[in-house]
């Protein structure tokens, strides 16, 4: 797996810049252009002749998100939310407007990772997504690319995937810790087309059990691709009020590998907020529990005595939380939990 089992907030924040950084040492290597050059090779009916010209600027298009865009990371408590509400989209017809996505770049990632089945029953994991804003011809779109955890130990496709290049370790050594493996374009101000998937024989399936309590979006069921619909639940989730914004913790070694890679790291934890106090014990006044600590700044506390006067208190600055919680404070990452 990509990221710890368990990890915390900061943990979260310092792998979203060492993924990050892998993935642009990666697209700078000729294997990523060979990677790209082989896929969509396969596809010339969707994506046309692999020019020299066009493969560049899908190896731009790729890329850019890595570098530029903002990470966003879902904590495996909502990583089933976030997959249940994509099942259940079918965006044919719908109008996406300008500003669906919370900015033009960015990058989705799964510490816990999701998993679809393809046309053809096989089974993959959806590790990241990213997504970019392109315009062609004067109208804009939305790229959305899945991309494999390529260390995921429960991915059928990973399994496939080591097997194929057993003979050729040092190629597979230079693979980034993600995979492409979905390239989709959604229209911005215009109906969403319904998916034209080839027709594929129930005979020619090999149909493949997803992980054990994992979640598996099936694609033989719906009309639009995996990928599209969890971005596009990722966007409306993430927007809703109930959502909070907080800052994580980064520590100083990841903030100068964000620089020396040259990608941003002005991301954003995004929360869910409670809509509710637990109340302990029951007939008691409720209380908030905190998962992170933070800092309280110095601030006046009004009072009032038995004999009802009122007078202030001055509190000093101090960090509240339980102990052991990731303090907040430094730079920022986006992360999805509840």
């Amino acid at each position: 797996m990509n990221f710890l089992p368990n990890d915390t907030l900061a943990g979260f924040a310092r792998a979203a810049v060492d993924l990050r950084a892998r993935m642009v040492d990666y697209h700078n290597s000729a294997l990523a252009h060979r990677y790209l050059h082989a896929l969509f090779a396969d596809m010339p009916d969707e994506y046309g002749a692999m020019t020299p010209d066009v493969l560049t600027t899908m190896h731009q298009i790729t890329g850019t998100p890595w570098k530029v865009g903002e990470p966003y990371i879902v904590a495996p408590a909502m990583t089933a939310i976030i997959a249940a509400a994509a099942q259940a989209l079918d965006l044919t017809g719908e109008v996406l407007p300008d500003d669906i996505a919370p900015c033009d770049h960015g990058v989705l990632l799964f510490p816990e990772p999701l998993y679809h089945r393809g046309l053809t029953g096989k089974v993959s994991s959806l590790g990241a997504i990213t997504w970019t804003r392109i315009a062609t011809n004067g109208e804009a779109t939305w790229v959305i690319i899945g991309w494999a955890d390529q260390h995921d130990p429960h991915d059928p496709a990973a399994a496939r995937r080591r097997a194929d290049l057993a003979h050729e370790p040092d190629l597979a050594r230079q693979f980034g810790p993600y995979i492409l493996s979905h390239y989709t374009m959604v229209p911005v101000g215009r109906p969403v087309e319904p998916a034209d998937p080839p027709q594929v024989d129930a005979a020619d399936r090999d149909w493949e059990p997803a992980p054990d309590g994992r979640f598996c979006i099936d694609e033989t069921t719906t009309l639009t691709r995996a990928c599209t619909t969890i971005a596009y639940a990722f966007w409306r989730i993430q927007a809703q009020p109930l959502a909070t914004v907080a800052a994580a913790p980064m520590d100083r070694p990841a903030r100068k590998r964000a620089a020396r890679a040259g990608i941003r790291h002005d991301t954003r934890v995004i929360m869910l907020r409670r809509t509710s106090a637990h109340a302990e014990p029951a007939d008691g006044d409720p209380k908030w529990h905190y998962r992170v600590r933070f800092v309280v700044r110095g601030h006046w506390r009004r009072l009032t005595d038995t004999n009802g006067h009122t007078y202030r208190i001055w509190i000093n600055a101090h960090i509240k939380g339980p102990d052991g919680a990731p303090l907040l404070h430094g730079e920022k990452v986006a992360v999805l939990a509840r």
